[in-house]
C-alpha cells in the first residue's frame, strides 16, 4: 500500500508546478499568511495549538458569495466536504469528508461558541446528524474547518472533519433585522410543485460596562419536495389501479413509482442569548441559551387511481395496503435547549478556559399512521389522514453534555497545551401504540423502548516546540476511558421479553505528531499523523431496528474504531492568496458501518438484514487541491478546490464481496470553484460550481443504478449571487442555486433550481 511518505516526492513536484502556472504570487514573496481577526464568543484556539490544516470562511465571505438560507450552508464551497441538506428546514444534514461518508456522522464534530452541535448520540444521517438550527448565518462571525484527528485536545470524534462556529458579540450597540424568501420548482415523476420558503432574523447586542449581551430570534417557514418516493417492486400495479410510472432500483430491478412521500412542511424558531461579564481584568464568564422549536409535517401525494371508480388510491400491495404511503404521512414536534457555560483568564505566560455545556431533548415526538402491531386494527389511507391507529415515538429526555478543562503554557520556545475533558450521551427513546395518531392523548401500549447511556473521560497534552525560526515541532497524546451502560431494549413483539444489555468499557491511547518547516517566508510544508478512536455510541449500541416483524438490538458488543491518519501538506500563501496542496491517508480497524449480516433478533430465527457491525479495516487515501486569489484581474476574486479520493473496504469477514469496493457516498472525485467579481464598491457578483462524481449507498457497491430514488449519482450545479450595499444600513441580495435544474439523487432527491432573496438591516 501506497503511504503518505512515498507521496512526498510527487507533492513537491505538483507543489512547483502548480506555482509555475500562477507567477502572480512572486510579488508577496515577503507578505505572511493573512490572519482573520473576528469579534466573536468560543473556544479559545490559542490553548488548543491544532497542527491540522484549516479553512476559514468569515462573515464577509459568506454575505458576499453564498446564498446562505441556514448556517450548514455556510459550507458548501469547503474544501472536499458535502453537505446533505436535502430541502429548507431539514433537520438531517451530516457531514461527508475527504475520507467518510454521510453515514458517518459521528465522525466529524460541530461546534458553535464552545456548544456541541454534532449530535454523538448516533452515526448516521437521522438522529445522528448536527443540530445546525441553533446558529443562523447572519449571527456568524466565522467558520473554521479543521481536518483529520492532529490535535491531541479533540476526541476520536475528530477523524473527519472539526468545525468550529464562532458567532458575533458586540462591543457596541448593534440591532440588526433580516428578511428572506427561497422559491423551489421541482418537478419529478407526478409531483410538480412551486415550493416558497421564508425567514425572518432580528438580533441586538451591546457592551455596557464590564457586561456584554447578545439576543436573536429567527423563525423559517419551509416546503420541502418529497424526501422518499412509495414504490413498489416490478413493473405492474398494485391490482384494480391505474397510474404510476415505471422506473429501475438502484440494483437494476423494475419498480413502480406509486406516489410521493415526506412532502414537509417545517415551522422552526431559534432563539439566542449571549452574556460575558468581565470579572476583572483577563477574567471573563459567559453564559449561552439556545433554543430550538421544531413543528414538521409530512404529506403524501399518490400518483395512482383506482381503475373502477379513478379516485385517487393509496394502495401499494394487491392485497390494498397502504403501507409505503403511512409511513410518509407524520407529524414532528420537538423543543430543544442548549446551555454553555464558560470561564476563561489570561496571562502573559498563561491562558486557560472551563467550559461546560448541555444539549437536552425536552420534548421530541413523532407521530405515524400504521396498522395495529397485535394485528386487528388497520389504518389505510385515505381513512388514516383524520387520525385512527397508529405510533407515538417519543425521545425526551435524549442529549449530551460536555465539561472540558484546557490551558496552555508559553515558556521560551515551548508551548504546552493540556486539559481534561468529560461528556456523557443519553439515548431515550420509547415508541407507543396510538389509538388516535393525531392525538398525544391516546397514547397506549409500549411497542418498542430502547434506552442506554455512554460516557468518555479523557486528560490530553501537547507540547509546540520552535526548534528553529523556521521549524517547529508538535507532539502530543490523549488517554480515554470509556463506559456505555443502562442498555435496555424492550419490543412489544419479541416473545423473549425485554433485554439488560451488558455493561461496556474500553479505553484509547492517541498520540499524535506534527513537524512544520517554512522553508521560505511565503512557504510551508507539514507533515502530521495521529492515531484516534470512534468509541461506538448510545445508538449504535442500544437503538432497536426492524427485523421483519420484529424490533431489536442485534448487537451491544461494538469495538471501537481505531482511526490512523497522515496528512502532508504544502502551502504557498500571500497577501493576496494561497495556494494548497494535501495528500492524506487513513487506516481505520473496525470500522463501525451498517452492512448485511446474519442476525438471531431475541424470540426469532435467525435471518438476514442490515445492521451496524464492525468491518475488519478501511483505507482511503488521496489528494486535495486548494487555491485563492483575490484581485486576480482587478476587482475579481477567485477560489477552487480539488479533491481526489480512493476510499475502500479493505477487508470485511462478514460481507467479503465488500472487499475493494468504494466506501458509500466517498466518490473519487469532489470539488468546487468561485468566483467574485465587484464592478463597482457597492456591488459584488458571483458564480460558483461544485461537483461530485458517481458514489454508491451499498458496501459491496451493488447499486449499480445510481440515477434512482435510493441512488447515489454524480452531480455537477451551478450557483450564482448578487449583492447589492444599498447603503450603509442596509444590502439586498438575489441567487440561485442548481441554476440548470440538475434532477439528482443522493439516497434522496435533492433540491431542483431555487431562487432566494434576501434584505439586510443594521442599525
Amino acid at each position: 500500500m501506497t503511504s503518505i511518505a512515498s507521496l512526498a516526492a510527487l507533492s513537491a513536484c505538483l507543489a512547483a508546478s502548480s506555482c509555475l502556472a500562477t507567477p502572480a504570487f512572486a510579488e508577496d514573496v515577503d507578505i505572511a499568511p493573512p490572519t482573520i481577526i473576528v469579534t466573536g464568543q468560543g473556544t479559545d484556539t490559542s490553548i488548543d495549538q491544532s497542527p491540522a490544516t484549516h479553512v476559514t470562511v468569515d462573515a464577509a465571505q459568506i454575505a458576499t458569495q453564498i446564498n446562505a438560507v441556514s448556517v450548514e450552508d455556510t459550507l458548501k464551497y469547503a474544501p472536499s466536504l458535502v453537505i446533505r441538506k436535502r430541502s429548507q428546514g431539514d433537520n438531517f444534514a451530516p457531514i461527508a469528508t475527504r475520507t467518510s461518508g454521510l453515514g458517518s456522522s459521528a465522525r466529524s464534530l460541530i461546534y458553535a461558541d464552545g456548544a456541541l452541535l454534532s449530535a454523538l448520540i448516533a452515526n448516521n444521517n437521522g438522529n445522528g446528524s448536527p443540530r445546525w438550527s441553533l446558529v443562523t448565518p447572519a449571527e456568524i462571525a466565522s467558520v473554521d474547518v479543521a481536518y483529520g484527528p492532529f490535535s491531541a485536545a479533540l476526541p476520536g470524534n475528530s477523524i473527519g472533519t472539526t468545525v468550529n462556529i464562532t458567532t458575533r458579540m458586540p462591543d457596541h450597540l448593534d440591532i440588526r433585522a433580516s428578511v428572506l424568501a427561497n422559491v423551489q420548482s421541482f418537478s419529478l415523476y407526478g409531483t410538480d410543485r412551486t415550493l416558497p420558503s421564508w425567514q425572518y432574523s432580528v438580533s441586538a447586542g451591546d457592551k455596557i460596562g464590564d457586561l456584554s449581551f447578545f439576543v436573536a430570534a429567527t423563525r423559517l417557514t419551509a416546503n420541502a419536495q418529497p424526501i422518499s418516493f412509495a414504490t413498489l417492486a416490478g413493473s405492474a400495479q398494485p391490482s384494480g389501479t391505474t397510474g404510476g410510472y415505471g422506473a429501475l432500483s438502484k440494483t437494476g430491478t423494475p419498480i413502480r413509482v406509486l406516489g410521493a412521500t415526506g412532502l414537509e412542511h417545517h415551522i422552526q424558531d431559534s432563539f439566542k442569548v449571549k452574556l460575558a461579564y468581565d470579572l476583572r481584568q483577563h477574567l471573563q464568564a459567559s453564559y449561552a441559551l439556545g433554543i430550538w422549536r421544531d413543528d414538521t409535517r409530512g404529506g403524501v401525494e399518490s400518483y395512482d387511481q383506482n381503475a373502477t371508480t379513478g379516485a385517487v388510491s393509496y394502495a401499494t400491495s394487491n392485497n390494498g395496503a397502504t403501507t409505503g404511503f403511512n409511513s410518509g404521512l407524520y407529524t414532528r414536534d420537538a423543543l430543544h435547549f442548549s446551555h454553555v457555560v464558560t470561564l476563561k483568564g489570561d496571562a502573559p505566560k498563561l491562558d486557560w478556559q472551563v467550559t461546560g455545556t448541555l444539549y437536552t431533548y425536552a420534548h421530541d415526538v413523532q407521530n405515524n399512521p400504521s396498522p395495529d402491531a397485535s394485528g386487528p386494527t388497520a389504518n389505510p389511507l385515505p381513512a388514516a389522514f383524520t387520525g385512527g391507529y397508529g405510533t407515538i415515538q417519543r425521545q425526551d429526555g435524549t442529549g449530551w453534555g460536555t465539561l472540558d478543562a484546557k490551558a496552555a503554557l508559553r515558556e521560551g520556545a515551548h508551548t504546552i497545551s493540556f486539559g481534561a475533558h468529560g461528556d456523557r450521551e443519553t439515548l431515550s427513546s420509547s415508541t407507543y401504540g396510538a389509538t388516535n395518531w393525531l392525538d398525544d392523548s391516546t397514547q397506549g401500549v409500549l411497542r418498542a423502548s430502547s434506552q442506554g447511556k455512554t460516557r468518555t473521560l479523557a486528560i490530553w497534552a501537547q507540547d509546540k516546540v520552535q526548534l528553529a525560526p523556521a521549524l517547529a515541532l508538535t507532539l502530543g497524546a490523549r488517554q480515554e476511558w470509556w463506559r456505555a451502560w443502562g442498555g435496555y431494549n424492550d419490543s412489544y413483539t419479541a416473545t423473549s421479553g425485554p433485554v439488560t444489555q451488558p455493561i461496556r468499557t474500553a479505553t484509547g491511547f492517541s498520540p499524535k505528531a506534527s513537524v512544520e518547516w517554512r522553508p521560505a517566508s511565503d512557504w510551508t510544508m507539514r507533515l502530521s499523523a495521529g492515531q484516534a478512536f470512534r468509541f461506538p455510541t448510545v445508538g449504535e449500541l442500544y437503538q432497536t431496528v426492524t427485523v421483519g416483524t420484529l424490533l431489536a438490538n442485534p448487537n451491544p458488543n461494538l469495538a471501537p474504531e481505531r482511526a490512523r491518519s497522515e496528512e502532508l501538506a504544502i502551502e504557498k500563501h500571500g497577501r493576496r492568496g494561497l495556494l494548497r496542496i494535501s495528500l492524506f491517508n487513513e487506516v481505520i480497524d473496525n470500522a463501525l458501518i451498517s452492512q448485511t449480516g446474519t442476525f438471531a433478533p431475541p424470540g426469532g430465527a435467525i435471518t438476514t438484514t442490515s445492521f451496524v457491525q464492525n468491518v475488519d479495516r478501511t483505507r482511503a487515501r488521496g489528494v486535495e487541491l486548494v487555491a485563492e486569489r483575490n484581485d486576480i484581474v482587478p476587482g475579481v476574486d477567485v477560489s477552487a478546490s480539488l479533491t481526489y479520493a480512493d476510499a475502500i473496504t479493505s477487508k470485511d469477514s462478514a460481507l467479503p464481496a465488500a472487499q475493494g469496493a468504494m466506501l458509500p457516498s466517498v466518490p473519487r472525485w469532489k470539488g468546487n470553484a468561485v468566483i467574485t467579481w465587484r464592478p463597482a464598491p457597492v456591488v459584488s457578483l458571483t458564480g460558483a460550481m461544485r461537483f461530485a462524481s458517481r458514489n454508491y449507498a451499498n458496501l459491496d457497491n451493488s447499486d449499480t443504478v445510481g440515477d434512482t430514488y435510493t441512488g447515489f449519482y454524480h452531480y455537477l450545479l451551478v450557483d450564482m449571487r448578487a449583492v447589492f450595499h444599498v447603503n450603509p444600513h442596509m444590502d439586498v441580495s438575489a441567487g440561485v442555486d442548481n441554476l440548470f435544474n440538475q434532477k439528482y439523487f443522493l439516497y434522496h432527491p435533492f433540491p431542483q433550481r431555487s431562487f432566494t432573496v434576501q434584505a439586510n438591516w443594521k442599525l
